[in-house]
């Protein structure tokens, strides 16, 4: 397919985007922008959150995965779905008690106000890198696909995008992305079944045959029973566990759409119904993933990792699939970014700015307040992602999304000293103790070799910071009074 198709096609999906925004913006306020009024449907939030939850990162990276690790991602599933579980029951009935609009409020109420700022201000550091950096690989994939072929220069593609998502967020809010994540989380299945079913067809294997075939070639293997291994069982399973608990139930992004929902009990069938649909989509991102191992040496592909998709696409596939394929990148591309620029201008305007604590401001004041603070953050997407570009380090990339886990430790510890025990803090301390925690996880990851040996840390060290903040706030704490 020439790249002016696949360009048409980008142009008309945000054309679709921008027409359901448009009818779902209308007469929107700061309340619907936040929380939508609390009146979305949870079955729509449920499946609009399978595409905020995976990306652009997650639609090649898991396929290409599984060369090298096969299906080990499994062990890693089983602690999501208990995470899930822990975030519909211990965390949500939490939420809607205290009536949240920002999440973090709930540490203001429990621990103090430079604990409440503190953890905002995490969540605005994880969230800015993790997303400009998954925006920033999805584009550079379209770059190198179709838009330099055309004589754009990546600044202006970058630039397009972000303002194509700034259109269809800047009044609705979560009042639309529950819509154009549904429409999305459709659009990347089928890009994923479609080309899930051209790859059977081209094999000449039935759905049998080809878990057969993989198991033959040791792609299904799921247990690593080395404990000094970062794959092994029980390091992946406690790290799925706490990754959905601190990156889901502690992220403003997420629980602002789940928030949303008229009631606790629709929330919670929400985030059950959830975590069956992810469940079964990771599994076929795995399935794909084993298909695309077996189709590869057919070809002769030498491509591994990350490219091995594209590579199939662009080089194998008819120009119909390759249209599809696109159609599931861009799915996944949206969503990644649009969540995060709503939840970023919600955290700052409401945990920062205090916009709803401020009675000199009227509603039109703070309508355009949140407004600029929406263009301040899709600004500093736009110079990060060229600063990515401009470093053009895959490994520099893969660091920032390492450390975007480190800092979600603070929130995890945080929230479960809050939950967990009966004493206060000293708050003026808790920003030090915040601080501390990703400072040491980093020191004994740089270390872990000279410390631990053969030992690999792995996903654990999102366990490892979240006990260290948790034991300083002990330090620092005192009988609740």
């Amino acid at each position: 397919m020439s790249a002016v198709s696949l360009f048409c096609l980008v142009f008309s999906y945000f054309a679709l985007l921008l027409a359901v925004a448009w009818r779902t913006s209308r007469n929107a306020t700061n309340d619907s922008f936040f929380i939508g009024n609390k009146r979305s449907n949870w079955m729509l939030v449920a499946f609009g959150m399978v595409g905020t939850t995976l990306s652009g990162v997650t639609f090649v990276s898991v396929p290409g995965a599984i060369g090298r690790d096969g299906f080990g991602y499994v062990q890693v599933i089983l602690g999501y779905v208990l995470g899930y579980i822990a975030v519909a029951y211990i965390l949500l009935p939490l939420y809607y008690r205290l009536k949240l609009t920002s999440i973090y409020h709930y540490l203001d109420v429990r621990l103090g106000r430079r604990s409440y700022q503190s953890g905002a201000a995490f969540f605005i550091l994880s969230r800015t890198l993790s997303a400009s950096a998954r925006l920033y690989l999805v584009v550079n994939i379209l770059q190198a696909t179709i838009l330099d072929s055309l004589g754009v220069p990546f600044w202006l593609t970058t630039l397009v995008i972000l303002a194509m998502i700034l259109l269809y967020t800047y009044e609705g809010g979560v009042q639309t992305i529950v819509w154009t994540d549904t429409l999305q989380t459709t659009g990347m299945l089928l890009g994923l079944l479609i080309c899930a079913g051209w790859l059977l067809g081209q094999l000449g294997l039935s759905l049998p045959d080809s878990l057969a075939a993989m198991e033959a070639q040791g792609l299904t293997r799921v247990v690593t029973s080395s404990v000094d291994s970062p794959a092994y069982f029980w390091k992946q399973f406690l790290a799925g566990f706490f990754i959905v608990l601190a990156m889901t139930g502690m992220d403003q992004e997420i629980m602002q759409k789940n928030i949303s929902v008229r009631t606790l009990r629709d929330s919670q069938k929400n985030m059950l119904l959830l975590t069956v649909i992810l469940t079964g989509v990771l599994l076929l991102f795995m399935f794909l993933g084993g298909l695309l191992s077996l189709y590869a040496p057919t070809v002769g592909l030498a491509a591994s990792g990350d490219k091995l998709f594209p590579a199939v696409v662009m080089q194998h596939m008819p120009a119909a699939v390759q249209l599809v394929f696109f159609i599931g990148l861009v799915s996944a591309l949206f969503p990644s970014a649009d969540g995060a620029l709503t939840a970023l201008t919600s955290t700052f305007c409401i945990d920062i700015l205090g916009i709803q604590r401020r009675s000199d401001l009227p509603p039109a004041a703070q309508l355009r307040l949140r407004h600029r603070v929406h263009l301040g953050f899709c600004a500093l997407f736009l110079l990060l992602v060229l600063l990515f570009k401009w470093v053009d380090n895959a490994s520099m990339i893969g660091l920032v999304l390492k450390l975007t886990g480190y800092t979600y430790g603070p929130l995890l510890g945080l929230f479960a000293f809050g939950i967990l025990t009966r004493r206060s803090v000293r708050d003026r301390w808790v920003p030090l103790v915040a601080l501390a925690g990703p400072a040491i996880c980093y020191a004994i990851d740089y270390h872990q070799k000279l410390l631990f040996g053969s030992y690999r840390l792995g996903l654990e060290l999102l366990i490892m910071n979240g006990l260290l903040v948790f034991a300083g706030l002990c330090l620092i704490s005192k009988p609740r009074q």
